[in-house]
């Protein structure tokens, strides 16, 4: 029995219906090198044998502790788990998942050492069906790399995956900033939103180039694979820019935020059927001009692939877009010929507009 004075890492896990892959990811937590943690598993009304797998894992760790609800949806659960937090740090471990047994300790020391308000890290994409990884990310800059960073200075992570499960988070930066998660019931995505407000508000961070989780890409079960929820990506950044407005932080991360709902909003479109593309198109010209005339696109968004997309295709021939499926998947001279096109525009639009 592991008795502690003080809780290090508080890890939240939120399950929901993940029977087969819950045990391997509760051994990499129990088995940490850091002793001194919690591990609070939120269960969202499962219907399979997950809550028994908690149970039985519980009577064996006390560092396990068990939050039972309805199903509420992925936000509410983690919001449920924040409050229940008692750690310094607060980590997210996803019940598909799993992670190196060293790496909470490794993290939370560099958060100690370095009095930071985010460590972040790399991490695995792991296939089930090979039982390998099969590739590692790569979310930093080289020169950002092993020093704290200001995230107002270096926007680079803002375009990268949210991963918000490769991270520790400092528990009071999380509660003096007022970050949580969307709790609407259904909704989806809610790790883009937690990520961009931390972001926006973190001064201190420190990444490593070291990869500690093993996210699980194949997950057929997985929410990001559903055809469903065509709204969620918008609403979730709906919240963000409310947030930022909320905190007068509008003017200084109003172009990121627009780059960044315009790449999720591609993203979004890339995964729904044709008719519900072209519905959802709909929302991103709206936005999409919402944003030209507030100034958020002027600065930033000129240089970036999703301002391009969405000018060009999405805006002004939706149909084509879709038909594409998608920018990603043209060769790298038809995306420079296309970039140097849009270029052009712009610099065409830039001297319309100075007269």
């Amino acid at each position: 029995m592991v008795v502690m004075t003080m809780i290090k890492v508080s890890v939240l896990v939120p399950i929901y219906n993940v029977e087969r892959f819950l045990p391997e990811c509760l051994d990499s937590l129990v088995g940490q090198t850091l002793k001194e943690i919690e591990i609070i598993c939120i269960n969202d009304g499962s219907t399979d044998g997950s809550l028994d797998v908690i149970k039985r894992y519980a009577k064996e760790d006390v560092r396990i502790k068990i939050i039972d609800k309805v199903n509420s949806g992925y936000g509410d659960s983690m919001n449920k788990g924040l409050v229940e937090a008692k750690g310094k740090y607060v980590g997210i471990v996803e019940p598909d998942d799993f992670i190196e047994k060293n790496a909470f300790e490794l993290m939370y020391e560099l958060a100690k050492e370095n009095d930071v308000e985010v460590v972040k890290a790399n991490f695995y994409e792991y296939k089930t069906a090979k039982q390998i990884d099969t590739h590692k990310s790569e979310l930093f800059l080289k020169k950002e790399v092993g020093k704290v960073i200001d995230p107002r200075k270096c926007r680079h992570i803002f375009y990268q995956q949210p991963s918000i499960w490769s991270a520790i988070y400092k528990r009071d930066f999380l509660e003096k900033n007022q970050i949580q998660f969307l709790p609407s019931a259904g909704a989806s995505y809610q790790d883009a939103g937690f990520n961009f407000k931390v972001f926006a508000t973190a001064r201190k961070v420190y990444y490593l180039d070291d990869a500690f989780l093993h996210y699980r890409c194949d997950n057929p079960n997985s929410s990001v694979k559903s055809d469903g929820k065509v709204y969620a990506v918008k609403e979730e950044y709906d919240e963000v820019e409310k947030y930022l407005e909320e905190r007068g932080l509008m003017r200084e991360f109003g172009s990121t935020l627009a780059i960044v709902r315009m790449g999720g909003y591609i993203w979004n479109m890339r995964r729904l059927t044709k008719k519900a593309a072209l519905e959802f198109s709909k929302v991103v010209k709206r936005d999409y001009e919402r944003y030209k005339k507030a100034g958020y696109l002027e600065t930033e968004g000129l240089e970036a692939d999703a301002a391009f997309i969405v000018n060009n295709l999405v805006v002004r021939n939706p149909d084509k877009f879709i038909r594409m499926r998608f920018w990603y998947e043209l060769n790298d001279k038809t995306r420079t010929k296309l970039l140097r096109a849009y270029k052009k525009i712009v610099k065409r639009d830039e001297r319309k507009k100075n007269g």
